[in-house]
C-alpha cells in the first residue's frame, strides 16, 4: 500500500501542497478560508502520523523501546525444517537504539545478532540458506547491514542449532595450558583421547571412569563453549573382550545421560577399510545391509542423545577420490537403511600440499553427494617452517569458512611438541607461530599469551 506523509517520514511518497489551491480564481470569505486551511492541515497531520507510525508487516520490524527496531530475516524458520542461515549483518549504531540485523533464522524462529557466526538449522535438508534483511537503526543511528545469503549448505537432520565454530582439542588430558586460557582462543573442544570408549571403560563389563571427561565437560559448561564427543564406535582404543549389544548401548546411554549438553558426536570413526571393531556382528544384529552395524550405532545414538549432531568421521575422505567415493557410498547405504546420520566428518590430516581449488572441489563433491553438512574434525598442517604453515592456513582456512556446507572446524592440537603429528602446533610454549597470529586475527580473537 502506498502511503502519503510528510517529507520527514522515510519510505513514503511526500504529500505535496497544491500550488493552485490558494490562487486568485476564487476568494471565499476569510473565515471559511481559515476553516478550510485548518481542516486541510488537520487532515495532512493525521495522514503523516498514520504513515510514519505504521509498521510494515512484510519487513518483520519490531519497534524497540528506544526507537530502533530489530529486523528479522523474513519469516522465522518452521521448527523441524529450518534453513542454514547466511552470515548475520551487524547492528546499526543508533543513539535511540540499535537495529540488529540477522542473516537468517536458526531453528525455532529468528535469533538475535550473533556476531558473525552462522546458524545451523536442524530437522530437514535445505537447498539454500536464507537471505537476511537490513536492520533499521534507531533515531540518529545508521542501519544494520543486511545478512548474507548462504548458497546451498544443507542442514543437519533432527539436531538443534550449532554456530559455525573454530575449535581445538585438549592438551594431554587438560584444557588450559601454560597459563593460557583455552576458551579465549577456541569456541569448541574435542577430547583427544578421554572420550574414547577404552579410556572410559577398560573392559565392557568393568566400571566406568569418567574423571577426565567430567573435567573437560565441566569446563565447557562453565566457559560456554561447544563440547564434541570423540568417539562412540571405532576399531581402536575400545574395551577388551568382545562387547555385546547391551554393553554397547549401555556405553552410549551412560554417556548421554551424564553429558546431556554434548552438541556433536563422532558416532562411528574410521569405518572399513580403515578400522573395524571386533563387535560388528553383535552391534549389527537385526539390521539389514552390508553396514547394518553402522546403521544400528546411529539409531542407538539418536535414541539416547536426541539433541546431538551425529557424525560419521573418517580420514582421507576429502584427500583421495577413491576413498571419498567409498565413504560417500557408505553414507548413502546407511541413509537408505534408516540411519539418522546428521553430518559427515573429514579429519583432514593430509591436506598439507593440496591446492585451495582441489580442496574446494572435493568439499563440493562430499556435500552434494551425501546431502549432509561437513565438519572438519582433525585439521593440522605439519610444517616446521612458519612461513610454509602460514601460507597453507591462509589458503585453506578461508575455503572452509566460506563453504556453506562446512559447519565447523576443529584443529587437532595447538601447543607445539604436544600434538599427534609433529610440527602441527600453533604455539611454541606461549609464543604464537605465524599461522596462529593470522588465524586469531581472522577470528577476532586475542593472540597468545594475551
Amino acid at each position: 500500500m502506498r502511503r502519503y506523509c510528510h517529507n520527514d517520514c522515510p519510505n513514503c511518497v511526500p504529500l505535496q501542497a497544491n500550488a493552485d489551491s490558494e490562487g486568485a480564481i476564487f476568494k471565499p470569505a476569510e473565515s471559511v478560508v481559515r476553516k478550510n486551511k485548518l481542516e486541510l492541515l488537520t487532515l495532512a497531520a493525521g495522514l503523516w502520523l498514520i504513515g510514519c507510525g505504521a509498521t510494515d508487516n512484510a519487513g518483520g520490524d519490531i519497534p524497540s523501546p528506544a526507537g530502533g527496531s530489530a529486523h528479522s530475516a523474513g519469516a522465522p524458520a518452521v521448527a523441524g525444517a529450518p534453513a542454514v542461515a547466511g552470515a548475520p549483518g551487524g547492528a546499526g549504531a543508533a543513539n535511540g537504539g540499535a537495529g540488529a540485523a540477522n542473516g537468517g533464522a536458526p531453528q525455532g524462529g529468528a535469533g538475535g545478532s550473533i556476531g558473525g557466526s552462522i546458524g545451523l538449522g536442524g530437522g530437514g535438508v535445505s537447498a539454500s540458506g536464507g537471505t537476511g534483511g537490513a536492520g533499521r537503526g534507531g533515531s540518529g543511528g545508521s542501519a544494520g547491514k543486511a545478512g548474507g545469503s548462504s548458497a546451498g549448505g544443507p542442514s543437519s537432520g533432527g539436531a538443534p542449532s550449532v554456530g559455525k565454530f573454530v575449535g581445538n582439542i585438549t592438551t594431554g588430558s587438560g584444557v588450559d595450558t601454560g597459563g593460557m586460557k583455552y576458551s579465549k582462543y577456541w569456541d569448541q573442544i574435542t577430547p583427544e583421547n578421554a572420550g574414547k570408549w577404552g579410556s572410559v571403560q577398560g573392559s565392557a563389563s568393568g566400571a566406568f571412569n569418567w574423571s577426565s571427561l567430567d573435567a573437560i565437560y565441566s569446563y565447557t559448561e562453565t566457559n560456554h563453549i561447544i563440547f564434541k564427543q570423540h568417539v562412540f564406535v571405532w576399531g581402536s582404543q575400545q574395551p577388551s573382550g568382545t562387547p555385546t549389544l547391551a554393553q554397547i548401548e549401555n556405553w552410549m546411554k551412560s554417556f548421554c545421560e551424564r553429558y546431556p549438553n554434548t552438541r556433536l558426536i563422532d558416532v562411528v570413526n574410521e569405518p572399513p577399510p580403515h578400522t573395524t571393531p571386533n563387535y560388528t556382528a553383535n552391534l549389527g544384529a537385526g539390521e539389514s545391509g552390508q553396514w547394518g552395524w553402522i546403521t544400528k550405532a546411529f539409531k542407538l545414538a539418536r535414541s539416547h542423545c536426541p539433541n546431538a549432531i551425529l557424525i560419521m568421521n573418517d580420514y582421507n575422505n576429502i584427500e583421495y577420490t577413491d576413498q571419498e567415493n567409498h565413504f560417500i557410498d557408505i553414507v548413502k547405504q546407511i541413509k537408505a537403511a534408516g540411519a539418522p546420520i546428521d553430518a559427515v566428518g573429514a579429519q583432514s590430516h593430509g591436506l598439507r600440499t593440496m591446492s585451495a581449488a582441489t580442496l574446494q572441489t572435493n568439499l563440493n563433491t562430499m556435500a552434494t553427494q551425501t546431502g549432509l553438512p561437513i565438519y572438519i574434525t582433525e585439521y593440522d598442517i605439519g610444517e616446521a617452517n612458519d612461513a610454509t604453515q602460514l601460507a597453507t592456513y591462509k589458503a585453506q582456512i578461508p575455503v572452509f569458512r566460506n563453504t556453506a556446507a562446512v559447519h565447523g572446524i576443529t584443529i587437532w592440537g595447538w601447543i607445539n611438541g604436544k600434538t599427534w603429528v609433529s610440527n602441527t602446533g600453533l604455539v611454541n610454549g606461549t609464543t604464537p607461530r605465524s599461522a596462529m597470529t593470522w588465524l586469531m586475527g581472522e577470528l577476532g580473537r586475542p593472540v597468545p599469551p594475551n
